[in-house]
């Protein structure tokens, strides 16, 4: 008795923004560690545990959100999502780079680790909102 191949399913997006935020959480808390570890910029409060977490999560939900929007509205949607984050990625930018001139506790050095932050939460939005699925 031969059985059928099952056939793969992939997860929900419910699964793959909950994975999502959970990995650009936990990767950045991380990073935080490094950094705080290291001494990148020791009073610089936008480097810290809960901050970098909570917007974290944000940004990954907010992203969840907005890919599930994009397939309603739009039959290429997971092109214009991946177009959409890089562009906002790219604006995100700019607050964090306006921290040096108005925190004086902001060094380039933790405003970079701030910004590779950013490209940790796109990534991880991208990868488990769009490549992660049975059908790729």
């Amino acid at each position: 008795m031969n059985a059928a191949p099952a056939a793969s399913r992939s997860p929900s997006l419910t699964v793959r923004g909950a994975l999502a935020v959970a990995l650009a959480v936990l990767a950045n808390v991380a990073l935080v560690f490094v950094a705080e570890a290291l001494a990148v910029a020791p009073d610089f409060r936008a480097l810290t545990v809960p901050p970098v977490a909570f917007l974290s999560a944000v940004g990954a939900g907010g992203a969840t959100v907005v890919y599930w929007l994009f397939g309603r509205f739009f039959g290429d949607a997971e092109r214009v999502f991946v177009r959409v984050a890089a562009g906002v990625l790219l604006v995100s930018f700019v607050p964090d780079l306006a921290l040096l001139a108005v925190d004086p506790t902001a060094t380039p050095l933790a405003v970079v680790l701030l910004m590779a932050m950013h490209v940790v939460v796109a990534a991880a939005a991208v990868g488990a909102l769009v490549y992660w699925r049975a059908d790729r």
